[in-house]
């Protein structure tokens, strides 16, 4: 596991541990050194990772991550304007540049593509694709 996957996971647990001070110097750290903003607060499972040290990763303080997720670089799970914030259950694959918003939940053994913006829930096994892009004007 990288440093980054470490600190992140220490990060979490010493928050949850009620641990005073140190979680918010390391979410610190982890910002200024990996360029990613994961809150102390995120509730992540055992054996989730980061590719490429969670590169421009974006995750609301409210967020819960399964055990043993994959998630690429510069992914957003975030809130909405009514308060919901997604739950990423076990084993899910989340490709770089996706987009996380709302009350959502990602089931079991998910894939979501690169650059996919999810909106509603994604069943078990399910597997979610952005668009390709179109020309507009040649």
């Amino acid at each position: 596991m990288s440093l980054m996957n470490k600190s992140i996971h220490l990060t979490t647990k010493l928050y949850q541990k009620k641990v005073p001070i140190v979680p918010r110097v390391m979410q610190w750290f982890n910002r200024a050194l990996f360029s990613t903003d994961i809150p102390k607060s995120v509730k992540i499972g055992k054996g989730t990772k980061f590719a490429h040290s969670g590169l421009g990763c974006v995750i609301h303080e409210r967020t819960v991550i399964g055990k043993n997720c994959k998630i690429l670089q510069n992914v957003t799970i975030g809130g909405n304007s009514k308060g919901g914030t997604p739950v990423i259950k076990d084993n899910v694959l989340i490709g770089a540049g996706a987009t996380i918003i709302g009350d959502v939940t990602i089931g079991d053994n998910a894939k979501i593509g690169a650059m996919a913006l999810v909106i509603e829930d994604v069943p078990e096994n399910g597997i979610i694709v952005a668009n390709k892009g179109k020309i507009l004007q040649k």
